[in-house]
């Protein structure tokens, strides 16, 4: 069986298939005396924002891949020095146009100047180098964060096909001589689907339930409403100074803002407002409630191995509406933990709160074996395994020593925590 109809079996699209040939063969020049290996992955399993900013600003396009180089020998190395890491999206080339955010992004985040089209908001684009963040606690990782990706290929021109799994092409390459080390290929997860329609179009139940006149419009109904459930908190109302940055008053632990003083997070306000006692159709306890706000019945982000394979779902992780809503709560920090005695157990110890920036074997970042939250491997999309097939022939997490060891260890010798030798 050809490789093109082996992979097509497999449910793979045309476009995976071609990327991921490219990235098989991408061998290092070097190969004979050194081996490399980039472990690259996204950091959340879903990068969400807003359908458009003119009137309100949630979220920004704002993408972030991490690696991590290693040498393969006994033992593997990390590689920090003398090399450079390059990201690009083939197929995604450009983001003006397909949002209007670089037409409101100097006002909703004050910026000093216009943001030049396709540039984010940390100076990243669609493509460039990754930077070596060296963190005395979360240790040393490549990172590119900021990217203002969309989830429309370019020749979408439409925009009436959105994926929200996006392919990134990374490539190393020696600093000197511009050799190519190692090449991957990671999903970048982004979906616009916020499914606020579904109660605060002109005609929802958010909207007729209140008496406020219906304006035409989705964003514009929720500032109306806004300014009626909180008349009198403050001077100006918002639908007079649009476009509203939500984070401006309400904190918010994703962009960094601090909010302002005495005015609750945005998680919580959202949370605590869309709980079962206040809205019975949002079905705060199921995934199918979730994704009437996080993306979404299209996109479903949630799609790891735990949904897929054992039956998890949002809340079997983070709770009910309630339970997020709950003040004590640190959004975006107060999450789930693999060795929470209900999950995995100590066998699976984190060396940090999240996730996301714990390691794992030998200084490996958990997500560098088995994915991003909500992508935990084998995913649902096959595009999200590309890059298992290309390092060990399989989907799944990385389990073949050989990918990074020039020879079998021993069985004995695997320890799947992180014990700093420092």
């Amino acid at each position: 069986m050809s490789l093109l109809k082996r992979y097509k079996k497999l449910g793979w699209t045309t476009i995976s298939i071609s990327l991921f040939l490219i990235a098989l063969s991408a061998t290092p020049t070097n190969a004979a005396t050194d081996k490399y290996v980039v472990l690259a992955w996204n950091n959340l399993g879903m990068h969400c924002y807003n359908p458009n900013f003119r009137d309100i600003g949630v979220l920004p396009p704002y993408n972030v891949l991490w690696a991590q180089v290693i040498k393969v020998g006994n033992p593997p190395q990390f590689i920090t020095t003398g090399i450079t890491i390059e990201y690009r999206f083939p197929n995604n080339t450009f983001s003006a146009g397909k949002t209007d955010f670089w037409t409101y992004a100097q006002q909703l985040f004050n910026l000093p100047k216009p943001l030049p089209p396709n540039i984010g908001l940390t100076g990243k684009g669609l493509s460039g180098k990754m930077d070596l963040v060296q963190d005395p606690v979360l240790g040393n990782h490549f990172e590119a964060a900021g990217i203002p990706l969309t989830e429309y290929y370019d020749h979408d021109k439409h925009l009436a096909h959105p994926n929200p799994f996006q392919l990134a092409e990374i490539t190393v390459r020696d600093s000197t001589t511009k050799q190519i080390l190692a090449h991957t290929l990671a999903v970048a997860p982004v979906s616009s689907e916020l499914r606020c329609i579904n109660c605060h179009a002109d005609a929802g139940d958010a909207t007729t339930r209140y008496p406020i006149t219906p304006t035409g419009g989705l964003e514009t109904n929720i500032l109306a409403l806004h300014d009626y459930l909180n008349s009198g908190k403050y001077d100006t109302p918002l639908m007079n100074r649009r476009p509203v940055l939500c984070a401006e008053c309400h904190s918010s632990n994703a962009l960094g803002t601090p909010g302002t003083p005495g005015v609750s997070s945005l998680s919580y306000a959202m949370h605590n407002h869309h709980n079962k006692d206040l809205v019975m159709d949002i079905m705060p306890d199921t995934t199918a409630g979730c994704y009437n706000c996080h993306p979404g019945p299209k996109t479903q982000c949630l799609r790891d191995t735990m949904s897929q394979s054992f039956s998890l779902n949002c809340t079997t992780c983070h709770g009910n509406m309630a339970d997020v809503a709950s003040p004590v709560r640190n959004p975006w920090v107060t999450l789930p933990r693999c060795d929470n005695t209900s999950c995995h157990g100590p066998g699976y110890a984190m060396d940090q709160p999240l996730y996301r920036n714990s390691r794992g074997h030998g200084g490996v970042y958990c997500a560098g074996c088995h994915d991003s939250p909500h992508a935990i491997t084998p995913s649902r999309e096959k595009a999200d395994s590309i890059k298992f097939y290309a390092l060990q022939g399989q989907a799944g997490a990385l389990r073949k020593c050989v990918v990074c060891h020039l020879t079998r260890p021993t069985a004995s010798a695997f320890k799947h925590y992180w014990a700093n030798p420092q």
